[in-house]
């Protein structure tokens, strides 16, 4: 674990403006930096880099964070790897908090990596030693350059063929990073034997596993490694590292189902193909996926079986989707795979295959009409029943709210009685409108106005140290705005010097990140000094008090005066007091 003062000081230390126009050539534009957003197509910039709050914000697709949150989004990387690599730009030393299991396990890791990367090097050199693999890479029409650029190697039929690399064939580490099986006798023998060997990466491009295909007929065609403490089926994908630069320029990833298709694709120009490891999409795919690129194209073929994985890989993508992104799939036909697709009809039919694959939203409506048919008052009530978990799962609002409109028409409901039916547009909105929930929060008197909300969240993220210097209100009332406003103040309170960077970081990927990211980015043009941020917040507060106060009269007002309190009474008193005092002034 990374101590929280590390971050903040890494943060203080790096330009947000340097790290991003390594990638991102920036423009100068009054005290901030623009261009084109990286993370959508766009003709007019709306992508903006704050040098002294040193955060971004696309005002177009919403992305936002600090370089750390750069690093992430833009290449792909994990929190650790981002720090780390800030950390070395920075000439700092990543200090780590952990226990002995954590050491422990990053030892080990570390090992795994070493063991599996002298594996690659034997089959890659092992290749070279074998015309039957060459023979069968040459008819799938591999050129010797794609398949160096993908590490791809041959595993003899040895059964002990590791030994060549490992002078100790008994070392423990062969087996964790499942090179070798035990039998039942107890003998060890190499899990690949007679396989074309596919090395897998992680983003940093480490070797984490391997997939072996047959060269003729047998079974499994495909064998992957076992999970390891480095390799975990359902978060990785084959070709995502050679493929990141691709992605980018391509504007787009395509999903595929097998090794052999993505380096194909490759052969033939097509280079921003990825594959799924054997199993099903799920929502860590997803959301590297949407890391890299604003347009996901699932591609499988249109049997049934195709059809099926789609819907799983629907299921799983619609809780990461955000508005701005999009998730398309393709079917081809019958029969073919991408591999045999674009060998028989080349890269420019390949594409235009992509360019016409069916958006989500359409796929969704289709399947659900396909198994549940409008026809009839029944089949209508059974489509809704379907479609309530799934519309539950989206949390992109745009998103969220056209679909529920082309639901109506599909089922030929008004959209305000769908909506009764399926749910409100957000859980938490749903939450709080169900049925039960109004007993616990009495009538209140009508919110605050959000515009103090706003001033508070902006002055504090602007200048989060005055939360310590001032006793701010926290509000009790219900809504993301307030929400984010105590999260924030409880964090700015605690010890530490937190500054608008570290702010930023700290609820990165939290359900206040986007409010946050929103407040900051519309104050930033503004250019607030700390005075100016600190007159703000202390108004503001003041007002909040005020309200807060004529809030509590009103209350008492309702209520008939023998049923108050003394203590009520005398805070009546003073209230209306201190109203005539006002209004006096005023006079």
């Amino acid at each position: 674990m990374i101590p929280n003062d590390f971050i903040q000081t890494l943060l203080s230390r790096v330009d947000i403006v340097d790290v991003v126009d390594r990638s991102v050539p920036l423009k100068k534009a009054g005290a901030n930096y623009q261009a084109c957003c990286p993370f959508h197509s766009e003709k007019t910039p709306s992508f903006t880099v704050s040098p002294t709050k040193q955060f971004y914000h696309c005002f177009g697709c919403g992305a936002h964070g600090t370089a750390i949150g750069f690093l992430m989004e833009y290449a792909g990387k994990s929190f650790p790897e981002a720090v780390e690599q800030l950390a070395r730009d920075a000439g700092l030393t990543v200090p780590r908090v952990e226990s002995a299991d954590e050491r422990e396990r990053r030892e080990q890791s570390g090992d795994l990596a070493e063991t599996l990367l002298t594996a690659a090097r034997h089959y890659r050199g092992r290749l070279k030693e074998s015309p039957e693999a060459i023979a069968y890479l040459k008819r799938r029409g591999l050129t010797g350059q794609v398949a160096a650029h993908f590490g791809i190697g041959y595993a003899p039929e040895a059964w002990q063929g590791l030994a060549a690399a490992f002078p100790d064939y008994e070392s423990p580490a062969l087996e964790a990073a499942g090179l070798v099986v035990r039998g039942d006798g107890g003998k060890r023998y190499d899990r690949f034997r007679d396989r074309v060997m596919f090395p897998i990466h992680d983003t940093r491009g480490r070797v984490i596993g391997f997939g072996g295909r047959v060269l003729e007929n047998g079974e499994p065609k495909y064998l992957n490694s076992p999970e390891t403490a480095l390799f975990s089926k359902g978060k990785e994908l084959y070709g995502l590292y050679l493929a990141r630069n691709a992605i980018r320029a391509a504007g787009q990833v395509l999903v595929v189902e097998g090794y052999m298709d993505v380096v194909a694709l490759a052969q033939h120009g097509i280079e921003y193909a990825v594959a799924t490891l054997g199993t099903a999409t799920t929502p860590f795919h997803a959301q590297k996926l949407f890391r890299l690129s604003e347009r996901v194209v699932f591609c499988f073929d249109g049997d049934v079986a195709g059809r099926k994985a789609a819907w799983r890989a629907l299921e799983n993508t619609l809780p990461v989707l955000a508005d701005g992104k999009e998730a398309r799939f393709l079917f081809l036909p019958d029969g073919q795979d991408p591999d045999d697709f674009v060998r028989a009809h080349g890269k420019a039919a390949f594409e235009r295959a992509i360019d016409g694959a069916t958006p989500l939203s359409e796929f969704l409506l289709q399947e659900l009409a396909a198994r549940h048919r409008p026809t009839t008052a029944e089949g209508r009530a059974a489509l809704v029943a379907a479609a309530r978990p799934l519309a539950s799962q989206i949390t992109a609002p745009v998103l969220r709210a056209l679909v529920r409109r082309q639901l109506a028409e599909l089922a030929g409901l008004p959209e305000d009685q769908l909506t009764g039916l399926i749910g409100a547009d957000a859980p938490a909105e749903a939450a709080r409108s169900a049925p039960g929930r109004r007993q616990a929060v009495p009538s209140r008197p009508a919110r605050r106005p959000p515009s103090l909300l706003r001033a508070l969240l902006q002055g504090l993220l602007l200048e989060p140290s005055l939360a310590a210097r001032h006793d701010l209100p926290v509000p009790d009332e219900p809504g993301p705005e307030a929400a984010a406003l105590r999260a924030l103040v409880e964090h700015c309170v605690a010890p530490g010097q937190p500054t608008t960077a570290s702010v930023i970081q700290h609820f990165a990927g939290t359900e206040h990140a986007g409010v946050m990211a929103e407040v900051i980015a519309s104050a930033a043009d503004q250019a607030l000094t700390a005075e100016q941020a600190e007159t703000q917040v202390v108004a503001a507060a003041e007002r909040w008090r005020e309200a807060e106060a004529q809030r509590a009269l009103q209350g008492l007002l309702r209520q008939p005066l023998e049923q108050l309190s003394a203590e009520d009474r005398q805070a009546l008193a003073r209230g209306l007091a201190a109203t005539a005092r006002g209004t006096r002034s005023q006079s």
